[in-house]
């Protein structure tokens, strides 16, 4: 059996520094010999040299501080900067709600009132007029009104090619009367067409107005009868060649080939353009007529007559 206190094999050996025949003198003193250096105490002896010293700042750099200068005057005047932003943003925010309320007040009360508020959105590259007939005619009237509307277009291509067509006769020598009464007939006939009666007509259909639909039939009389005019050109404005009508073309082809082939294009569109507004004309008064608006407007006539001769 083995001994009650035997060596423990996984213990350290123990060295004996004095066992090695190369060690020379006593304990405690230096070995002149070549051998290794002991201490008296043999507890601490190692084999191994101790470490150097770790240096300061052994991380390199990375745990040194850096000191970042405060400004504290700089830093107060940027805060007070700050506020000072902030206040105008919030003056500015209470503003922009008092005008929107503002503005809500009064469509409020333009709908009360019965007055609507038309944007321009046509044409959509170019706003000038306000047209949505998808949204605010009726179905059942929608397809007259584009009709109008396109009679309204051809009196701005008509009068459009009739200026064409008189620059080119003025230039083969015509003379220059003819083309001044082709930009007054532009100028005019345009804004007064959307004026007088197409707006009044959209007017109608929108709000079933019987004064509406009694300027749509005075001025779209009107217009009827100037494109009549304006086909035949009888020779009362500077012999008639300020329009190109059937016989201002006549007279020109004779002289000027090519104004003369224009002025028979302007007949053409202006014999178009005449035909097309009978129809509306026609459409527009049976939808009065069976709409009954043609009574209730005699009677607004006969209203207005008393209002006035009393």
């Amino acid at each position: 059996m083995a001994g009650r206190y035997d060596k423990n094999p996984f213990d350290e050996e123990e060295v004996n520094p004095f066992s090695d025949p190369a060690v020379r003198g006593k304990a405690g003193q230096p070995n002149y010999g070549g051998g290794a250096f002991y201490t008296t105490n043999p507890a601490t002896n190692s084999r191994l040299s101790p470490l150097p010293p770790e240096p300061a700042g052994f991380n390199y750099g990375h745990d040194a501080t850096i000191d970042i200068p405060i400004d504290t005057a700089t830093g107060g005047r940027n805060f007070k900067d700050l506020q000072k932003k902030e206040k105008e943003l919030q003056a500015k925010e209470a503003e922009l709600r008092r005008r929107e309320q503002e503005v809500k007040r009064k469509e409020d009360a333009a709908a009360r009132a019965g007055i609507v508020l038309e944007e321009k959105n046509w044409p959509s590259f170019f706003p000038i007029i306000h047209h949505d007939v998808a949204n605010e005619i009726p179905i059942h009237l929608q397809k007259l009104q584009y009709t109008a509307f396109s009679t309204f277009l051809g009196l701005v291509l008509c009068l459009t090619w009739n200026v064409i067509a008189v620059t080119v006769a003025w230039i083969q020598g015509e003379g220059v009367k003819i083309w001044f009464l082709a930009i007054i007939y532009f100028i005019a006939g345009v804004p007064g067409a959307y004026v007088l009666w197409y707006r009044p007509l959209y007017r109608a259909f929108r709000t079933e107005s019987g004064i509406s639909f009694g300027w749509f039939f005075i001025f779209y009389a009107v217009h009827i009868g100037f494109c009549i005019v304006a086909a035949i050109a009888p020779p009362i404005f500077f012999k008639g060649k300020s329009f190109t009508g059937i016989l201002s073309a006549i007279d020109v082809v004779d002289k000027h080939a090519v104004a003369g082939i224009m002025y028979f294009v302007g007949f053409g569109l202006f014999c178009l353009e005449t035909v097309i507004s009978i129809w509306v004309l026609q459409q527009v008064y049976m939808y009065f007529r069976g709409s009954g608006k043609a009574a209730e407007m005699r009677r607004e006539a006969a209203r207005g007559a008393a209002r006035a001769a009393l």
